[in-house]
């Protein structure tokens, strides 16, 4: 966790751990939450959850045939989402489109009555450094994981802005400008910077109609298809967590009171242990291997 600005509603004066710590646990029955991305991995982990609380869930996603490369579809992503519990809208389109985001949010509203959450989950990654980066692959990356957040929760604003308990969250790491994140892949870095300035101005911009904006960024790698196409293959798998505990934190974040957590930039493990958990072993896919800790995170 990054201490926010003093500026930002907080349960404690000086912004610490302790505004982790919620009065009463709630739970996200009957909230609607219109997520970008959520067809597999850490997405489709956090609308599970939800759903087993009875939550709605609308989902905007582009894979919507099988592909080899890539595990489930927005179809079988709303499959699972039924059967742990939810209701489930599947919105097959690209964030970076207008027309796809307004349409998501109309049937957010015409089906479910409203928004409470947005789950800016949707990210394009390409570690390559500044000289072999193409620009389609740079625009690509500022197009979904930028414009796509900040896009996505303007359409929801009107009806956050209306709900009992509205929160904004987007999956994106702590502002860490040590020269060797900043230096080893700045066309990634500014997009999920960019995502993260996004959430940390929401925050500030709605603070004081009560609508929580937050940043949420793993300690260790999610096995995830991301981590191992990309990041290391199968050795990396078995160093990460399963994307249960972003679910898990996640969960906790959306069910504080939006006034009482705004404005930080979370770290899943660092959120939970403030909650009071202390046991981490079953997220681990092999706990007899040393965990690998994630993008932007320091030891």
């Amino acid at each position: 966790m990054t201490e926010r600005s003093k500026d930002l509603p907080s349960t404690t004066a000086d912004g610490t751990l302790g505004a982790f710590v919620p009065s009463a646990p709630g739970n996200l029955g009957g909230k609607t939450i219109i997520m970008s991305g959520g067809s597999r991995g850490i997405g489709l982990a956090i609308a599970e959850r939800a759903a087993r609380d009875g939550a709605n869930v609308v989902l905007i996603a582009k894979t919507d045939s099988p592909d080899p490369r890539l595990e489930g579809t927005i179809h079988t992503a709303a499959a699972a989402i039924e059967a742990a519990g939810g209701k489930v809208i599947a919105v097959v389109g690209d964030v970076r489109e207008d027309e796809t985001i307004a349409s998501a949010v109309q049937q957010a509203v015409d089906t479910f009555g409203g928004i409470d959450i947005v789950v800016n989950n949707a990210s394009v990654i390409s570690l390559d450094g500044t000289l072999k980066v193409t620009p389609k692959r740079y625009d690509l990356m500022q197009d979904v994981n930028v414009r796509g957040t900040f896009m996505l929760s303007k359409a929801a604003l009107p009806q956050l802005l209306k709900a009992e308990n509205p929160h904004i969250l987007s999956l994106c790491p702590p502002l860490n400008l040590d020269p060797k994140w900043l230096g080893a892949n700045p066309a990634y870095t500014l997009a999920k910077y960019g995502m993260t300035l996004t959430a940390l101005g929401f925050a500030a911009e709605f603070a004081k109609q009560g609508v929580a904006s937050n940043a949420l960024w793993p300690r260790t790698t999610i096995a995830t298809a991301a981590v191992a196409n990309i990041l290391g293959g199968e050795e990396m798998i078995r160093r990460s967590r399963h994307a249960s505990i972003m679910a898990d934190a996640a969960h906790a974040i959306l069910t504080t009171g939006s006034r009482e957590l705004t404005g930080q930039m979370i770290i899943d493990e660092e959120l939970l242990r403030a909650r009071g958990m202390t046991d981490f072993q079953h997220y681990a896919v092999d706990p007899s291997v040393d965990l690998m800790m994630d993008l932007y995170v320091d030891p």
